[in-house]
């Protein structure tokens, strides 16, 4: 027989292909090298009461994945061991349990591996031996089948006879509905079988929730109580909650209406009032506190007009006592500007203010202007009071300048050597303004002279305005001081 070109290229691509058929059916399918030498697999020993129907070449599973196969179950003095074949490739933790368990009513038993806890650091190596105290084997099927069929003699079966006729009662028609019941929980089973590995990962992660949820049951019966109570609540105020529905609307948008009318002023006064609900919130116990004086306040004044019940038209006006301590206690001077620096009344310019705090400052336990600066409380630190909000949060102590009783010669004499005004810290005194040493004479005012007009009497004064003296213009009469108290015209 002559075989052509053709029929050789044939014969040899056939005899690759068949090669390499036989070469994935022995290595990739039959696993033959594991099965001859061991390659990429490891053997551990399970120790078994019985053997519960377990056979070789049964199935070995952890976390519900097939991880070996049962190699051999063989009897022992104490029982039966079974050795099982696992892949190297899947890292099983030394303390589980190992159960057989059957896939179905006729049998297939298999070996289920279970860690105990999180399983531990170390994992299962050739020869390991997994003990008869972490082993279970499925109850004997026949024991089984006899206790089921004693406990069912034990029914009378007039009984029996009605449960199995209402169950059948129940059921008729319902086969459709079976049907897809038992579909949908084999879908479901098929699922769950190819996402076991998130399944097992949520059982496993959900005992810390669960935990917590244990933890703070205490919270969460309170939380519900309050819920409850708030629902019932809004229960009994069904109507006044359904007129909130119903009207809302209407009233959210008049409230609209009425903020797009005020457009122009309402953000101005929105951020004015930002400034004082600072200063509310600073000086929040204050104002507390005059919310409960100032009813007591209006309560007294009020009872200043009350008639006499016995003589009601004797006097119609309020009933207060007006009694004038005038210059009692006398005006406080220490602390503010000396004579020589002090502005005559009839300047009309406006410099800018001095550099510095101008106020009374005395003892705080001083008579003198009680009311003054110096007894400011201190809202940060209670039972403090200083003249400025600095002093109040800094640890800076008031100190007076002095006593107060300066009924001549300097009133701001001082011992302790503070300006006036009191300077801040940090704060320079301006080049006119100097503080008058302790015991030294107070400069004289400067005298002003100004050159005036003989002609018509007038003259520039020392704030640069033009002024008209006319008597002092050439011609006048001679002034005598009888025309000094005679008023002009006369």
């Amino acid at each position: 027989m002559r075989l052509t070109r053709r029929l050789k290229i044939q014969l040899m691509v056939f005899t690759i292909v068949s090669t390499i058929a036989a070469l994935v059916m022995a290595f990739g399918y039959i696993g033959l090298p594991s099965l001859l030498f061991g390659i990429g697999r490891y053997t551990i020993t399970m120790q078994l009461p019985s053997t519960g129907g377990l056979y070789a070449s049964g199935q070995v599973t952890y976390r519900g994945i097939e991880v070996g196969r049962v190699e051999n179950v063989r009897m022992t003095n104490t029982g039966v061991e079974a050795e099982l074949s696992l892949n190297s490739n899947t890292k099983i933790p030394s303390d589980v349990d190992a159960a057989v368990h059957s896939r179905s009513a006729i049998g297939e038993q298999f070996v289920e591996l279970v860690p105990r806890g999180d399983g531990g650091a170390t994992v299962l190596e050739n020869g390991d031996v997994i003990p008869l105290a972490r082993t279970s084997v499925p109850p004997d099927i026949g024991v089984l089948l006899d206790d089921t069929n004693r406990g069912l003699e034990a029914i009378p079966r007039e009984n029996l006879k009605t449960v199995v006729d209402e169950g059948d009662a129940a059921l008729t028609g319902l086969g459709p509905d079976l049907r897809r019941l038992v579909k949908g929980s084999t879908t479901l089973a098929i699922d769950a079988q190819a996402n076991l590995k998130p399944l097992t990962d949520l059982i496993d992660q959900a005992k810390p929730v669960l935990d917590t949820q244990s933890e703070t049951s205490d919270s969460i019966n309170a939380w519900a109580a309050h819920l409850a109570s708030i629902t019932s609540q809004v229960k009994n105020r069904d109507d006044a909650l359904e007129g909130v529905l119903n009207k809302g609307a209407d009233a959210a948008d008049q409230g609209r209406q009425l903020f797009e009318r005020l457009q122009p002023t309402l953000p101005i006064l929105l951020a004015n009032l930002v400034s004082v609900a600072d200063v509310a919130v600073t000086y929040h116990p204050s104002i507390e506190q005059l919310l409960v004086l100032l009813p007591q306040a209006v309560g007294i004044l009020g009872s200043a007009l009350v008639p006499d019940l016995h003589n009601p038209t004797a006097y119609r006006g309020p009933f207060v006592t007006f009694g004038l301590n005038i210059n009692v206690p006398p005006p406080c001077q220490t602390g503010y500007l000396p004579a020589n620096q002090q502005r005559p009344p009839a300047y009309q310019d406006n410099p800018d203010r001095p550099a510095g705090d101008v106020y009374c400052r005395v003892p705080q336990n001083s008579p003198f202007n009680v009311r003054g600066a110096r007894n400011t409380p201190c809202v940060g630190k209670p039972g403090k009071r200083a003249p400025t909000a600095k002093m109040c949060e800094s640890d800076e102590q008031y100190v007076p300048l002095n006593e107060g009783y300066n009924w001549k010669g300097d009133p701001n004499a001082t011992l302790s050597g503070q300006d006036v005004p009191q300077l801040r810290p940090g704060e320079a005194p301006a080049a006119d303004q100097v503080t008058p040493q302790a015991g030294a004479a107070s400069p004289l005012p400067p005298i002003a002279v100004a050159q005036y007009d003989p002609a018509t009497g007038s003259y520039i004064g020392p704030d640069g305005k033009t002024y008209t003296q006319a008597d002092l213009a050439h011609g006048h009469a001679e002034q005598t001081w009888q025309s000094m108290l005679i008023p002009p015209g006369n």
